[in-house]
């Protein structure tokens, strides 16, 4: 029970990071803040939400849960693949360019997390059940 409810607090704060990406870059396509500070925004938090997803997927595997590991691994082996080949980071220079891909990206990793979360709520309700 005490998996579920870390996985359900780490898929919120990702669902967090999410959304503040996907605002920051509302707010860079509707021209409340420039280029430098969007980028700025996202690119702190890039990081912390490779972490958090690398460290979700390895409290699922270490813990036992494979199905839920299966589910997150696609999402941290891309997340993973662009670290190694410095994609990783929105470029102040082309954020312009790249913003429907940036918003599609960002928005395709949020609907993958909602997922995982329905999953971990279903799974923690069936433990909790199971358990009485």
């Amino acid at each position: 029970m005490l998996v579920w409810l870390f996985s359900f607090f780490l898929l919120i704060a990702l669902l967090g990071l999410l959304i503040f990406q996907l605002m920051s870059l509302a707010d860079l396509e509707f021209d409340y803040i420039n280029p430098y500070d969007s980028a700025l925004r996202i690119n702190s938090v890039v990081l912390p939400e490779f972490i958090t997803q690398g460290v979700l997927c390895l409290l699922f595997l270490l813990s036992g849960h494979w199905f839920m590991f299966l589910l997150c691994a696609p999402n941290l082996y891309y997340n993973f693949r662009l670290y190694t080949r410095r994609q990783h980071l929105v470029d102040v220079t082309e954020i312009f360019n790249m913003l429907d891909w940036e918003k599609k990206q960002r928005f395709v990793k949020l609907i993958y997390t909602v997922i995982l979360l329905f999953f971990s709520i279903f799974w923690m309700v069936w433990t909790a059940l199971e358990d009485d």
